[in-house]
């Protein structure tokens, strides 16, 4: 049974030019010929240069549309801007100092944490289950059926539970590859290797190294949302080359868990 990868596996356009003042002026009347009121047909013998301004000058409107090659802007026309819809600038990867800084902020802002989990192992079977923290060293991950595995925390120990076969393994919290996580006040620098930081769209990704867990090195890569930076998943490749994916939802550091939660019978 692949104990140390199961243990604590822890977001318009402008309007369109408007026309000529021009446009909207009634054409003038002959010398000699009686004035019209303005809202009666044109004459018959009226001439298309009696129409609007509008309607006689097109190529007002194109000087009017941006891009037109060539046009030059009137007096009187609207300004366009030369590129309204131009997209905000990417925000800046963070530095390694900052992603570390920031993912510290996220373990200390609250002693105690509740989230579901779905986890994918080295085998690809996924489970599910609910996740509950309270600092310094209390951790339960209650897995929902079919899976039988229990991994319960004290404080001291870790305890890997069997409810189908009725089986309990002790392993001392030094030992877990997410011991860190546990701590009264948590220092990645200081507690762990950090290896690299990297960034993109989807997350922010400290890769670590633990050398002290149990049976050799354990490889972590600790995924924060890069909006909110808190933890959404991690994953833990074991000694052996084992690796167990861990997913978090629904987050909560404000609720306390019932510190039942975290006994070991022995």
């Amino acid at each position: 049974m692949k104990h140390t990868a199961l243990v604590l596996v822890l977001a318009s356009a402008l309007a369109a030019p408007a026309l000529a003042q021009e446009a909207a002026k009634p054409a003038a009347a002959k010398p000699g010929e009686t004035a019209q009121p303005t809202t009666a047909a044109p004459a018959p013998d009226a001439k298309p240069a009696d129409k609007p301004a509008a309607a006689k000058a097109p190529e007002a409107k194109d000087a009017a549309k941006p891009g037109k090659k060539g046009a030059k802007a009137k007096s009187g026309d609207p300004v366009q801007l030369a590129n309204p819809a131009a997209p905000a600038e990417p925000a800046k990867p963070l530095t390694r100092e900052e992603a570390v800084k920031r993912a510290d902020a996220f373990f200390n802002a609250s002693p105690v944490m509740t989230a579901d989990f779905v986890q994918i192992g080295g085998d690809g079977i996924r489970s599910e289950g609910k996740l509950h923290v309270q600092r310094a060293g209390r951790v339960r991950f209650e897995y929902a059926q079919p899976a039988t595995m229990e991994v319960v925390a004290d404080g001291a120990q870790v305890a890997v539970r069997d409810r189908k076969l009725n089986t309990q393994d002790l392993y001392f919290i030094t030992q877990t590859p997410l011991k860190f996580l546990m701590k009264e006040k948590i220092d990645l620098e200081k507690d762990v290797t950090v290896q690299d930081v990297l960034s993109d769209d989807n997350g922010v990704t400290i890769v670590i190294e633990d050398k002290a867990t149990f049976g050799g090195t354990s490889h972590l890569r600790l995924i924060f949302d890069p909006k909110t930076f808190k933890l959404k998943q991690w994953q833990v490749k074991d000694p052996q080359g084992y690796e167990t994916l861990i997913t978090l939802f629904n987050i909560d550091q404000t609720k306390t868990p019932d510190p039942a939660l975290f006994k070991i019978n022995k």
